[in-house]
């Protein structure tokens, strides 16, 4: 029996052979899920067939000159989106929990899986304006709050290779774009990323190692800390969008965009902030 009430995972996977580790690892975890009671929905991106290229047939009714951002907007508005895309968009709002899962590939995610956030994460949807208020739909804000995410990644690198001193760069740091402009971008809270090192080297008693450690994660999937990243309306960063002087001074990178351990953030900053800006965006 599960410690924490069932919920919704979609497990988002992006490998083009199912005998791998990652997919052996989809397999083992979903499972695992199940078998404590959770709801599993799937996306298995190469299995699917997913079309990753953003274009003019994201929407029923094609326009002459296709303009991806309002028109995709404007066909979610409408009821136009295309059938594939409206599937993936009502798994993820039906979801308590998103699991990212695939291998690293030139320091970044594969191309399909990039391209189920272009086509599925789009204006209107993910992110945008509060077309009342003009709140600004993002961050803290964001239209997925109260969702959380894990992102699983194999690599070739060593473990030692990913940490604050590794030649491939600190994981966390690595994933930024994903973990921060992405996940938590559009509300979500995001978990520190489960990296499977050396994958490619991984015998069975190191598998069992990986699967015991992907089975923890998921187990506390609602109790553990999230990455602490500064929220955007609080303050702490300008109209510039540029983290205010007086917020660690001199300092660059992208480590100061999370709050130091015990930082508190000013919550009574929230609605001064926001007024502004909202007044300013009508």
């Amino acid at each position: 029996m599960t410690t924490t009430p069932p919920h919704t995972f979609l497990w988002v996977s992006a490998h083009p052979e199912p005998a791998s580790l990652n997919g052996h690892l989809r397999r083992d975890a979903t499972t695992h899920l199940q078998g404590r009671g959770h709801e599993v929905l799937q996306s298995d991106l190469y299995a699917m067939g997913w079309n990753p290229v953003l274009g003019p047939d994201a929407v029923i009714s094609r326009p002459s000159r296709f303009n991806p951002s309002d028109d995709v907007r404007r066909a979610y508005l409408t009821g136009g989106l295309a059938p594939d895309i409206v599937a993936e968009q009502e798994k993820l709002l039906a979801a308590d929990a998103v699991v990212l899962q695939f291998p690293l590939w030139w320091y970044g995610m594969p191309a399909i899986l990039k391209g189920w956030f272009d086509r599925v994460f789009h204006s209107g949807f993910a992110f945008g304006k509060d077309p009342a208020t003009g709140r600004r739909l993002r961050f803290e804000q964001g239209p997925f709050a109260g969702k959380r995410a894990l992102v699983v990644v194999t690599l070739g690198d060593r473990p030692r290779s990913i940490g604050p001193r590794g030649k491939s760069g600190e994981l966390q740091e690595m994933l930024f774009g994903l973990l921060h402009g992405t996940l938590a971008y559009t509300g979500m809270e995001v978990l520190q990323p489960l990296p499977v090192p050396s994958a490619d080297f991984l015998d069975s008693h190191g598998y069992g190692q990986v699967r015991a450690q992907l089975r923890t994660r998921l187990d506390a999937f609602f109790t553990d800390a999230p990455i602490a990243y500064r929220p955007q309306f609080t303050g702490q960063y300008t109209r510039e969008w540029e983290l205010s002087d007086h917020i660690r001074p001199g300092e660059t990178g992208l480590s100061v965009h999370v709050l130091d351990p015990g930082e508190a953030v000013d919550a009574e900053r929230q609605v001064a902030v926001d007024g502004c800006y909202a007044a300013a965006s009508t």
